[in-house]
């Protein structure tokens, strides 16, 4: 199975970032190298995972709020506030704010 690696030089210095081989291959040809393992992304915690949320609530409302005849617009005004208002309640981040 052909896999990523790290290639570098004598010192630990990263010469190429990634090639694809077999394991066999890999080391015949390069002195010092070691296998690539991709990054894994950070655990967020509940109030990042509450605040990508509401930014994406905002975002979803940011047209209706600025047309003056959008339908349900005066509730949406309001759910936009709820929205800003969260992060400062004890509802925070448990309760999320409903349309």
């Amino acid at each position: 199975m052909s896999n990523l690696w790290i290639i570098k030089d004598a010192d630990g210095n990263v010469t190429n970032p990634c090639i694809r081989g077999e394991e066999s291959w890999v080391k015949a040809n390069f002195n010092y190298v070691e296998a690539f393992v991709p990054p894994t992304a950070p655990e967020l915690t509940a109030e990042q995972e509450a605040r990508m949320w509401r930014n994406m609530e905002l975002s979803s409302t940011d047209k209706a709020s600025q047309t003056p005849d959008w339908p349900n617009r005066d509730n949406i005004l309001l759910y936009r506030t709820a929205l800003r208002d969260w992060p400062s309640t004890s509802d925070f981040p448990d309760t999320k704010p409903t349309l």
